[in-house]
């Protein structure tokens, strides 16, 4: 291979590695929140880093429906810091889901992340009687 050749790859290599380079980098792009009960809050707090050398806003942080809300600070985040996302949730129908949160930043530029789980529906009416707590008063007086 001639020296041309390889000084070509490497310009390549470099002008694809730059092309590649995030601004926003998420630490985890998806979370599951597991089983959770119906018409319960649960919350996730995804974090973001600031890989570029300029300031970041986070323009727009959306979800896919009204039962995801997430929160974010609206000051910018200084190069090489991070911020948090705090996502939640709150489930009216029971089952599996899969939602989807869209970050616009910079202006221009998007990244998705996505939290699902499976919903189990809380029984209806008020806890059964324990006839135990009876047992105690009457040994108390």
């Amino acid at each position: 291979m001639s020296l041309l050749s390889i000084t070509a790859l490497q310009a390549q290599k470099t002008e694809i590695s730059s092309v590649v380079k995030e601004d926003l980098v998420l630490k985890e792009l998806f979370y599951d929140f597991g089983k959770i009960p119906q018409s319960k809050p649960v919350y996730h707090e995804f974090v973001i880093v600031n890989d570029s050398k300029e300031p970041l806003q986070l323009n727009s942080v959306t979800a896919t429906c009204g039962c995801t809300t997430p929160e974010w600070s609206r000051e910018p985040i200084a190069p090489g810091a991070s911020a948090q996302i705090k996502v939640g949730f709150n489930a009216a129908a029971e089952g599996p889901f899969e939602k989807f949160v869209n970050i616009t930043y910079n202006n221009d530029k998007t990244k998705v992340f996505t939290i699902k789980g499976n919903v189990w529906k809380a029984p209806a009416g008020s806890a059964p009687s324990n006839a135990s707590i009876q047992f105690l008063k009457q040994i108390n007086q």
